[in-house]
C-alpha cells in the first residue's frame, strides 16, 4: 500500500481531497461517453487520479485527423484504424494499471444505454460527457436523471467551450437550461467551425475537476461555465434559479430520448468525411463478421479486426466500409448521407 500512497502523495496533500477523498476516488466507477477530444483529456485526468473503474465508450476509429487534439492516440493507431475506446484503454493501462479501464465500442443510443451503464455489476458513481452530438448529450441527461446518477455535460467548438454538473434532485438539469436540442444548422459543429486542441484540453480537464469534486464532497460548482480560451475570458453563468418545476425530464419525469425507438439513422461523423449507418432493429444489430468477411472477399479487399472489419471496394477505391459487430457501419470517403446508405445496402444489406 506505501506505493500506492506515494503515486497520490501530492494529490492526497490537498486540503479538498486528502486520505479520505483518496479512497472515495479508488472506490468511485465512472461511465465515459466518447474518447474525442474532451473524452480523451477527461479519461487520461481521471486515470492519473486514481478512480477505481472506468469504462470508455466510442463508436469510432482513430483517424489522422483526431492527433491533432484527442491526446490519447498515435500515428500508428491512425494507420491501424483501431477502434478509440481500445487505443485509449491501452494507453491508459499504461499510465495507471491499478485502474480497472473498459473499453466498449458501441454507438450509444436509447436500445443501449441501460445496459452500457449497469452490465457487469456496473453502477456509476458519475457520468462524463465527452460526446460531439446534441442527442447524445439529452439521451444521457434522461438516463441520469431517472437513474439519479450525477453527470458532467461538457461541449467544445472552435476556441470555445461550456461546463456543467448536474446533480438530479439538486440542480437543474440539461433540459431545464436547454429544452430543446438545437436544430440542423442552428449551432457550429467541429465540422464547419473547427476546434482548437487547447481548447478541448481545458475543457476537458473542467470537466475532470468537476467529476473529482464531486466523488470527493458529494458536491458540483453551482451554475455553467462559458469560456473562451482565445481572448482568455471565463463567465459563471448562475443557474440556482433554473430548476423548473414543469422541465419535461426532471419536472415531468417523461424521457423523451430515452423512449424513443430504435431506427435507421445516418449521419455525418463530426471532424471526418464519413458517414454512420444505424440498424434500425436489435434484429439486424447483431453481425456474423467471419461469414460477412469471406463473402465479401471476392468484391475487393477485407481486413479483419477483432470487433469490427474494413472493407475497401474493388469498384470504388475511394470508399471504404467499416463494419461493427452490432450491426453499425461507418462508410469512409463520402458525407453523402444517400452514397453511404447505397454502399451499405449493396454490400452488407440492411
Amino acid at each position: 500500500m506505501a506505493h500506492i500512497a506515494d503515486r497520490y502523495h501530492r494529490q492526497t496533500l490537498l486540503p479538498e481531497i486528502q486520505a479520505a477523498g483518496q479512497m472515495r476516488l479508488s472506490q468511485a466507477q465512472v461511465l465515459l461517453i466518447g474518447c474525442g477530444a474532451l473524452g480523451c483529456n477527461i479519461a487520461q485526468q481521471l486515470v492519473r487520479g486514481g478512480v477505481g473503474r472506468l469504462r470508455l465508450v466510442d463508436r469510432d476509429l482513430v483517424d489522422l485527423t483526431n492527433l491533432q487534439r484527442q491526446v490519447l492516440f498515435t500515428e500508428e493507431d491512425a494507420r491501424e484504424q483501431t477502434p478509440k475506446a481500445i487505443a485509449a484503454a491501452k494507453w491508459l493501462t499504461q499510465v495507471n494499471s491499478t485502474v480497472t479501464i473498459e473499453p466498449v465500442v458501441a454507438d450509444v443510443h436509447s436500445g443501449n444505454v441501460q445496459e452500457i451503464a449497469s452490465e457487469r455489476g456496473f453502477r456509476p458513481t458519475v457520468i462524463l460527457d465527452g460526446t460531439d452530438n446534441a442527442g447524445t448529450r439529452y439521451l444521457v441527461n434522461d438516463l441520469a436523471v431517472r437513474e439519479g446518477i450525477p453527470w458532467i455535460y461538457g461541449a467544445c467548438v472552435g476556441v470555445e467551450g461550456r461546463v456543467m454538473g448536474v446533480v438530479p434532485g439538486q440542480t437543474p438539469c440539461l433540459r431545464c437550461i436547454y429544452p430543446e436540442p438545437p436544430g440542423p444548422g442552428e449551432v457550429a459543429t467541429c465540422d464547419t467551425a473547427g476546434v482548437l486542441g487547447a481548447a478541448a484540453a481545458v475543457v476537458g480537464a473542467l470537466q475532470a475537476a468537476v467529476a473529482i469534486r464531486l466523488i470527493v464532497s458529494g458536491e458540483v460548482p453551482e451554475g455553467l461555465l462559458a469560456l473562451d480560451v482565445w481572448l482568455m475570458r471565463f463567465r459563471a453563468i448562475g443557474t440556482a434559479i433554473a430548476r423548473r418545476e414543469d422541465c419535461i425530464c426532471c419536472g415531468k419525469r417523461e424521457y423523451e430520448f430515452l423512449n424513443r425507438p430504435m431506427r435507421l439513422d445516418a449521419e455525418s461523423l463530426c471532424g471526418r468525411n464519413a458517414v454512420q449507418i444505424r440498424p434500425a432493429s436489435k434484429e439486424e444489430a447483431q453481425v456474423d463478421l467471419r461469414a460477412l468477411a469471406t463473402r465479401l472477399t471476392s468484391s475487393g479487399v477485407v481486413h479483419a479486426h477483432e470487433v469490427f472489419l474494413r472493407f475497401e471496394p474493388a469498384e470504388q477505391k475511394d470508399l471504404a466500409l467499416s463494419v461493427f459487430w452490432d450491426g453499425r457501419v461507418i462508410v469512409s470517403g463520402t458525407d453523402d448521407l444517400a452514397v453511404a446508405r447505397m454502399m451499405v445496402a449493396k454490400y452488407v444489406g440492411h
